[in-house]
C-alpha cells in the first residue's frame, strides 16, 4: 500500500517537472497571447492516470512563475490546467478505448486554456473596461487555438500511441499507476 503510494508520488514527480522543464526549455513560443507549449501535450494523461491532475496542475505552476502576466496568471493559468485535467481524467473514465472520446479528451485543455488565459492576456494588456471584451476575444483564439495545435499534433497521437507501448503495460500492470 506504502509502496504504491511512493510510486504515484514519484510518477507525479516526473509529470510535474517534465512540463515546467519543457515549458521553460521553449520559453521564446510558451508564453504570450500566441503560445505553443509543447508540455501542453501532457494534458492527455489523465485520460490513463488520475495522479497527473495534480502533477499537470504543479508543473503549470512552477512553470507560470516566469509568466509576463504575473500573479494572475500563475494563480489562474494553473487553475486552467488543473480544470483542463480534471475534464479529461472524467473523459477517461468513461470510455478508454474510443478513438472519438481520445479526440474528445483533447478538447478540454483547448477550451479552458482559450477562456481562462484569454482572460488573463486581455486583462494584463487592457488598461480600460471597455477595450477587455475586444481584446479577450483576440486572446482567447490565439490562446485556444495554439492550444489545438499542439494538442491534435501532439497530444492525440500520444493518445493513440501510448496504450501500444510496453511503458504504458509496465506502468499500468506492475505499478498499478
Amino acid at each position: 500500500m506504502v509502496r504504491s503510494y511512493v510510486r504515484k508520488i514519484a510518477f507525479s514527480g516526473v509529470i510535474a517537472a517534465l512540463y515546467a522543464t519543457l515549458t521553460v526549455a521553449g520559453a521564446s513560443i510558451a508564453y504570450g497571447p500566441v503560445q505553443f507549449r509543447i508540455a501542453e501535450a501532457l494534458c492527455i494523461l489523465p485520460f490513463f492516470y488520475p495522479v497527473a491532475v495534480p502533477a499537470l496542475f504543479v508543473g503549470c505552476l512552477i512553470a507560470n512563475l516566469l509568466s509576463p502576466y504575473g500573479l494572475l496568471d500563475i494563480a489562474m493559468g494553473s487553475a486552467a490546467s488543473l480544470i483542463a485535467a480534471a475534464c479529461t481524467m472524467k473523459l477517461g473514465q468513461i470510455n478508454r478505448e474510443s478513438t472519438a472520446m481520445k479526440a474528445l479528451a483533447c478538447f478540454p485543455p483547448v477550451i479552458i486554456n482559450a477562456v481562462l488565459v484569454g482572460a488573463v492576456i486581455a486583462w494584463s494588456t487592457t488598461n480600460s473596461g471597455e477595450a477587455f471584451w475586444p481584446a479577450f476575444a483576440i486572446n482567447g483564439l490565439q490562446v485556444g487555438g495554439g492550444e489545438f495545435v499542439v494538442l491534435y499534433l501532439l497530444g492525440f497521437p500520444l493518445l493513440i500511441s501510448l496504450p501500444k507501448s510496453r511503458l504504458f503495460r509496465y506502468l499500468s500492470e506492475q505499478h498499478g499507476l
